[in-house]
C-alpha cells in the first residue's frame, strides 16, 4: 500500500523536525520520528512527502471572492484581504484553495521570505516536496464545539464553519478570552453569554503543565473535555489531512515541478545518449537492410540476365526449375551435367577477374559454348581468353565489333580434350 511521509517543520523554540509515515487510509505506518532534516531525507526515499509548516507563520482565511479563473482569483485575493493584514501585500504570498458553495474561498497567507527559507532548508537536506500546508489547517472541524490545540506557548482554535487561528497561550485564561471562548461580556439583547463547549488536545507533558489552569477554567465552559496526545500531534493531525483549509502553499512562484520532471533533469543526459545510440543502431540496421535489398535486387537482375541468355525466348517463371529442365535436356543430348557445371564455374571465375567485362549472352550445345561479351578493349577480351585457357578451356575470338563503350566480341569455348575446330 502506498505510503505518505508527513514532515512537520519545527517552530521556534523547537529545534527538531518530526516525521511520520502513514498509509493510504491515514493510519500511522510506524512511530513518530524526531531529528534533523538530513535524517528525514533518508526516510523519504520512494515516498510522497507532505510538509507541515508552522501555523504561527501562516494565516488562514476564507474571504468571499467573486467567481473567476485561477489567474483572476490570484489577482483579486491580496486586495480582498489587504485591510486585515499588517504587512505590505507585496511581501506576502497568497495560496488559494477550494471554493465553498457560499463563495468562501480557502486562502493561506505567508511571508514570501519565510516560505523561501523553508524551501531552501528542505532542498539543502535533499527534500523536494510538492505539497506544503500549515499544520493548523489539518485541525479537523467539529460541528458542535470548538476544537483547541495547545502546544507549548501557542493555542490553535478552530470554531465550527471558520478557519483555524492561533493566539499566545500564556497565560491560558487570557488566551481563551482573546479567542472569544470565555468572557464576562453579555450576549445578544443583554442576555447572559452562553457558555461554549470545547475539546482541548495536548500532550501529556503540556497537560501536566497547565492542569491546574484548565481545571480552574472549567466553570466558564459548558463543557471542556481534554484529549491527550501521547504520541504527539502528528498522528492526530494526519486524520484531518483532507480538510478544506489545507491549502498547498507551493503555488505561483513557489510551485514545485512534478517528481518525474526532477528525475528527467537528473537522467536527461543519459536519456539523450541512449536516444543517440538507438538512432545509430536504427540507422545501421536500416543501412544493412538497404544494402541487402540492393544486393538481392542485383542478384535477381543477374539471374534474369543469365536466364535470358541461356534460354532466349522462354518466359521466366521459376528460373531454378526451368534451368534444371534445361540441364536434363543437355544430359539427354549427351553432354554430362558435371562438365557443363565445371565450365560454368570457370566462365564465372574468368569473367569476374576480367575488368569491365560483361557477359551479354551465351549458348551451349554438345560441349561448345558461344559467348557474346562486351569489354572496354580487345586486350581485356584477350586476357579473358588467357584466363579460360588456364582453367583448361580452349577459347577463340570468332569476331569483334567496336562500340561506343569499347568492343563486343563473340567467343567460342570448348572443353579440354575437344581441341579447336
Amino acid at each position: 500500500m502506498a505510503q505518505t511521509l508527513i514532515v512537520r517543520l519545527p517552530s521556534p523554540p523547537a529545534a527538531e523536525t518530526e516525521w511520520l509515515a502513514i498509509d493510504a487510509a491515514g493510519q500511522p505506518a510506524g512511530p513518530v520520528q524526531r531529528g534533523s532534516l538530513a535524517q528525514v531525507a533518508g526516510a523519504a526515499a520512494g515516498l510522497d512527502v507532505v510538509v507541515l509548516a508552522p501555523g504561527t507563520d501562516v494565516w488562514l482565511a476564507a474571504p468571499v471572492l467573486p467567481p473567476g479563473n485561477a489567474a483572476k482569483l490570484a489577482r483579486a485575493t491580496p486586495f480582498a484581504l489587504e485591510d486585515q493584514l499588517s504587512e505590505d501585500i507585496d511581501r506576502l504570498h497568497f495560496a488559494i484553495g477550494s471554493r465553498a458553495a457560499d463563495g468562501a474561498t480557502a486562502v493561506a497567507v505567508v511571508a514570501r521570505d519565510t516560505l523561501d527559507g523553508w524551501i531552501r532548508a528542505l532542498e539543502a537536506a535533499g527534500l523536494a516536496p510538492r505539497t506544503m500546508v500549515a499544520d493548523t489547517a489539518w485541525i479537523a472541524e467539529n460541528p458542535g464545539q470548538a476544537v483547541l490545540w495547545l502546544e507549548g506557548e501557542r493555542l490553535a482554535v478552530r470554531r465550527p464553519h471558520h478557519p483555524p487561528f492561533m493566539v499566545e497561550a500564556a497565560p491560558l485564561a487570557s488566551a481563551f478570552e482573546a479567542a472569544g471562548l470565555i468572557g464576562d461580556a453579555p450576549g445578544i439583547d443583554d442576555e447572559p453569554r452562553a457558555l461554549e463547549s470545547a475539546l482541548l488536545y495536548l500532550t501529556p507533558q503540556d497537560w501536566d503543565r497547565v492542569r491546574d489552569d484548565v481545571e480552574g477554567l472549567l466553570p466558564r465552559f459548558e463543557t471542556l473535555r481534554v484529549q491527550l496526545l501521547p504520541e504527539g500531534p502528528l498522528p492526530w493531525l494526519a486524520r484531518g489531512r483532507d480538510a478544506r483549509d489545507a491549502v498547498n502553499l507551493l503555488q505561483g512562484d513557489f510551485v514545485r515541478a512534478p517528481a518525474y520532471v526532477d528525475r528527467w533533469r537528473e537522467w536527461r543526459v543519459a536519456a539523450f545518449l541512449g536516444i543517440a545510440l538507438l538512432g545509430v543502431h536504427v540507422a545501421t540496421e536500416a543501412a544493412r537492410i538497404h544494402f541487402a535489398d540492393v544486393s538481392s535486387a542485383r542478384s535477381e537482375r543477374a539471374i534474369a540476365t543469365l536466364y535470358a541468355a541461356t534460354m532466349p525466348g522462354v518466359p521466366m517463371r521459376d528460373a531454378r526449375a526451368q534451368m534444371q529442365a534445361r540441364l536434363h535436356a543437355i544430359r539427354a543430348a549427351g553432354a554430362g551435367p558435371s562438365a557443363f557445371l565445371r565450365t560454368m564455374q570457370s566462365l564465372s571465375t574468368a569473367i569476374g577477374e576480367a575488368p569491365s567485362t560483361q557477359l551479354k549472352s551465351f549458348a551451349f550445345q554438345r560441349g561448345t559454348w558461344d559467348l557474346n561479351v562486351s569489354s572496354q578493349s580487345v586486350d581485356a577480351i584477350g586476357r579473358l581468353s588467357q584466363t579460360l585457357a588456364r582453367q583448361g578451356l580452349h577459347a577463340q575470338i570468332q569476331s569483334s565489333t567496336p562500340t561506343a563503350g569499347g568492343v563486343e566480341a563473340h567467343l567460342r569455348i570448348r572443353g579440354a580434350g575437344q581441341g579447336s575446330q
